[in-house]
């Protein structure tokens, strides 16, 4: 073969493999926006910290959702997306193409999981709930209270009250005691926030009195209408240092030895929750208040009352008062409505 000919074929050869490059290359972008096979319904897939972009890919192959594995290895090594995997848990919706799949990987875009700390629950209420979550870590089973806090920064702190009530988002592996973190910041806010605002000549001295009456105004009444005015009951009472006599503190103070009965024994047994027997506010919170409660605490609405009883109307209203006589009467008003209504029974 002479070298004219040897030039010529050296030619065509890189021809067909250059055609074929192309050919190929068009191939791969192609699969690259083809839809994966996912079907009608999102599908799930977790990628643990650490795992490979190959492994997970296997792990789809297996799945029936994706074809060719080694091609989405192969650009995400050309383009880098390998590198910018995020762990995590993902949903992948119909429609989703292999391009789609790296960038939803690289964006950290995880599933959002969500648990809800209800206004009124003690710290014990949210714990139990932490631990109940399927989606979190669960890092705090078996420490006491006292532990807990020392995790969270603030060791000899009382936990009670502390912990703003709200839904927060996480991701699958989020651990119990974050979410704790986070609500926690955003009780310091939140208080911060109302304390600045607080209401002149107020009968209480720091943001952490007022956290505690916040917490007791909460577990009076769940119509947020009365908020302000209960605020203000208690208010008068530490004004004149008359106590505040309330049965949530009393309850609170019992534990679990509260078997949903409240007796006079109880109500004339002295403890340090026991607001019937001493003055002031009780030593800690007694619940976890929320955004409204904890803006009556602050400003109250203050009317010269210094008592109040349920109405016993199915609106769970209130009665308030100036003076014991109309107290009282309102007493029997509210007795009548419940011996009415529990006549049937």
């Amino acid at each position: 073969m002479t070298l004219r000919r040897a030039g010529w074929l050296l030619l065509l050869l890189a021809a067909l493999g250059a055609l074929g490059a192309i050919a190929a290359y068009g191939v791969l972008q192609r699969w690259l926006d083809t839809p994966l096979a996912i079907g009608e319904v999102a599908i799930e897939i977790d990628i643990p910290r650490g795992q490979s972009l190959a492994a997970t890919a296997r792990e789809l192959e297996a799945r029936g959702v994706l074809e060719h594995p080694r091609w989405l290895q192969a650009f995400a090594r050309t383009t880098g997306a390998d590198a910018r995997i995020k762990a995590g848990e993902y949903a992948i919706v119909p429609g989703t193409t292999p391009r789609g799949l790296l960038a939803l990987f690289e964006s950290g875009a995880v599933v959002q999981h969500s648990v809800t700390i209800v206004e009124g629950w003690t710290f014990r209420d949210l714990r139990d709930a932490l631990e109940k979550e399927p989606h979190l870590d669960n890092t705090l089973a078996g420490r006491d209270d006292a532990a807990v806090m020392t995790a969270l920064g603030e060791d000899g702190m009382h936990p009670e009250g502390l912990f703003f009530p709200d839904t927060y988002l996480f991701g699958k592996g989020t651990t119990d005691l974050e979410i704790l973190r986070q609500a926690r910041e955003r009780m310091r806010r939140e208080l911060d926030a109302a304390w600045t605002a607080r209401a002149d000549d107020l009968p209480i001295q720091t943001s952490y009195q007022a956290l505690i009456l916040a917490s007791i105004v909460e577990k009076e009444t769940a119509l947020a209408a009365e908020r302000p005015r209960i605020a203000g009951v208690f208010t008068e009472r530490l004004r004149i240092g008359m106590r505040l006599q309330t049965d949530p503190t009393v309850i609170y103070g019992l534990g679990t030895g509260y078997d949903g009965n409240l007796r006079r024994a109880d109500l004339e047994r002295d403890a340090p929750y026991n607001t019937y027997t001493r003055a002031g506010l009780p030593p800690t919170p007694i619940a976890l208040p929320g955004a409204a409660a904890l803006q009556a605490a602050v400003r109250p609405d203050e009317r010269g009352e210094l008592y109040f009883v349920a109405t016993g109307l199915p609106d769970g209203s209130h009665e308030f008062s100036r003076t014991l006589a109309a107290h009282e009467a309102a007493v029997k008003r509210y007795l009548v409505r419940y011996r009415q209504r529990n006549s049937g029974r």
